[in-house]
């Protein structure tokens, strides 16, 4: 009896162990799957920058240029492209567009939690409304406005038109209002601060994860953004985006790729340069300002 329960329980141990084993393998062979579909399109984009025309038209995307010492394709393509612009664009854009997101969000939501008024839930039932609406489908009035505000064709017109887009982030500061405590309101206003105090002083600090994790979101869509920038932008020269700027080497005789790759990689460049300097700060904040069930 006691032979057939020891057997027993090495066969449990066995097939549990076995189990184990199977499942470590498939999670490590789906993460590098995964890992080698993400960098395949990196990797072929870096070699492809540094052919030139004759290498890209006689080789594979996948086939190794004959010098990684050639910077040509790199060197056109910023001074075609006029990226200089381009990125001095994109930085005017992104820095208006994050203030006035961060600042707008935070004070809408402030309001919307810590508030009770006739009108909340309509209010933030309509803002559930306006994300489910096709951003695409909307802009046929949206341009009808546009034009009648006189914002084609201005930088500014873009950026209030990309500061108006912004439900994500007001829900991502309503659900962290809803993890801190009332009583540091009632503290401060009975302390004699008033309602704006309160939320400049002591709860805008305490949004410090939430605010970076916007600023992710936000930030790499408006950087990354092409439709709204190609339609309403309509000057290249002056006012093209990063985003824009890629699409100078496009024509009906055909895409110079070697080129367009080039320019990709520098306009990963900076947002590189910002993931490697601010990695901690992303991280806590992404972790810090997760949604809590």
């Amino acid at each position: 009896m006691a032979k057939t329960q020891a057997a027993a329980v090495h066969k449990v141990k066995h097939h549990y162990g076995a189990g184990t084993i199977i499942w470590t393998i498939i999670k490590y062979f789906s993460l590098i799957f995964v890992s080698f579909l993400a960098l395949l399109p990196i990797y072929s984009c870096v070699i492809t920058s540094f052919k030139t025309p004759d290498e890209y038209q006689n080789t594979n995307v996948m086939t190794l240029p004959k010098s990684f010492a050639n910077f040509a394709n790199y060197v056109k393509a910023f001074k075609t492209a006029n990226m200089l612009t381009a990125f001095r664009n994109s930085a005017i854009i992104l820095i208006f567009v994050l203030l006035v997101s961060i600042l707008v969000g935070t004070q809408l939501a402030y309001v919307l939690n810590r508030f009770k008024f006739p009108g909340n839930a309509l209010i933030r039932n309509l803002f559930t409304f306006a994300a489910l609406l096709p951003g695409i489908a909307m802009q046929v009035p949206v341009y009808e406005i546009m034009t009648k505000l006189h914002f084609v064709n201005t930088l500014y017109g873009y950026i209030i038109m990309m500061c108006g887009t912004d439900v994500m982030s007001i829900y991502i500061f309503i659900q962290y209002f809803e993890n801190l405590p009332v009583s540091l309101d009632e503290s401060a206003y009975l302390d004699g601060a008033s309602y704006f105090t309160i939320y400049r002083k002591i709860l805008l600090p305490l949004l410090k994860p939430a605010i970076v994790t916007c600023i992710i979101l936000k930030g790499a869509g408006t950087y990354n953004e092409y439709y709204c920038a190609q339609l309403y932008l309509q000057d290249k020269q002056k006012l093209c985006t990063v985003a824009t700027s890629l699409y100078t080497f496009t024509g009906p005789m055909g895409s110079q790729y070697n080129m367009i790759c080039a320019g990709v990689i520098i306009s990963l460049l900076p947002a590189l340069i910002v993931f490697l300097l601010c990695q901690k700060q992303i991280y806590n904040g992404i972790a810090a300002g997760a949604v809590k069930g």
